[in-house]
């Protein structure tokens, strides 16, 4: 077996500006810029608050039937974030990390290490992955498909790998009209908040302009990066298409998204020692009550595709 590469985050300039005509070179690239601080950017962590997120993500979808799974691959598994935590609750027993960036698997391992997991992990490309057919019980992913070019083949390989009868969740993925919304209040948000840190008592909360342009950087390569957005219905055709059975998708977070959204660009904006645990707890239990208000009103009373995420599971046949 071929070794993996290494990370690399460092890019150069021409890197970069190649990248812009390479979608799968920039998600290298970003992610391995991002790898090193990619958990405290997304406020990711593996105690019991992400724990009961990623299980409730997972039994909001597709139940509690099956646990644990005896062997499970997370696609694009960035720092580990889905599968470990499912793994702490207790949803999977065995695991394996996979990312196109070096960077991210290598984290995600260290994480995992971390924890006293039993992951292990490749770099690989998910409309090409190097495992053979019939290999695990469960696939899961979040935040993953909207940055893969090819996603009917990403779903035909997910079907390859799967054994007879075996599941796929994936969770995290931006709904069409969600990702407008949200984008919209992003940058209003970074405008806002860079334009008055500017002014000089608001100074002390303006990150130096450094990190500001790097920001910005990652974001002109984020827009790159992230390749689709989805409406669920088409989300379940594609998987139907590749062969996949039992597919359903929900969605959720409207308010919650609309809340989130620019707190996490408000966070990224200003210095991070100014926000303390208040300010996280805060936040937190604002996204928690919101949720709760999508997840038991207005997903009875509203159409799915008004919501920010959507998430997908179906099975192999057999």
């Amino acid at each position: 077996m071929a070794a993996d590469p290494i990370p690399n985050p460092h890019a150069t300039a021409e890197q970069v500006q190649a990248a812009f005509a390479d979608p799968k070179l920039a998600n290298v690239l970003y992610h391995d810029w991002e790898a090193g601080t990619y958990d405290e950017k997304w406020s990711i962590s593996y105690d019991q608050r992400c724990i009961d997120y990623a299980t409730g993500r997972f039994r909001a979808v597709a139940g509690d039937e099956g646990w644990p799974y005896k062997t499970a691959m997370e696609l694009g598994s960035g720092t580990g974030f889905f599968l470990l935590n499912l793994m702490q609750g207790g949803v999977i027993a065995k695991g394996s990390v996979t990312d196109l960036s070096p960077g991210m698997v290598e984290v995600a391992l260290r994480n995992a290490r971390g924890l006293g997991l039993d992951v292990d992990g490749r770099v690989a490309d998910a409309e090409r992955l190097p495992y053979d057919d019939d290999t695990f019980d469960l696939v899961v992913g979040h935040a993953v498909l909207h940055h893969i070019p090819d996603l009917p083949a990403a779903f035909r390989e997910v079907r390859r790998v799967l054994k007879p009868g075996g599941r796929f969740v994936f969770a995290g993925e931006p709904t069409r009209i969600g990702d407008r919304y949200a984008r919209r209040l992003g940058q209003a948000t970074w405008w806002l908040t860079t334009n008055l840190t500017k002014l000089g008592f608001l100074r002390s909360w303006r990150r130096p302009q450094s990190e500001l342009d790097e920001s910005s950087r990652a974001a002109a390569l984020e827009a790159v990066v992230d390749l689709h957005t989805f409406d669920p219905t088409e989300l379940e055709t594609t998987a139907r298409d590749a062969g996949l059975v039992e597919v359903r998708a929900e969605t959720e977070e409207l308010t919650a998204a609309l809340f989130g959204w620019p707190v996490r660009t408000f966070e990224a904006a200003v210095p991070r020692e100014k926000l303390g645990f208040g300010w996280a707890m805060f936040a937190f239990r604002t996204w928690q009550r919101l949720s709760w208000l999508d997840d038991t009103v207005l997903r009875r009373a509203l159409p799915r595709e008004l919501f920010y995420n959507v998430m997908i599971t179906g099975r192999k046949s057999g």
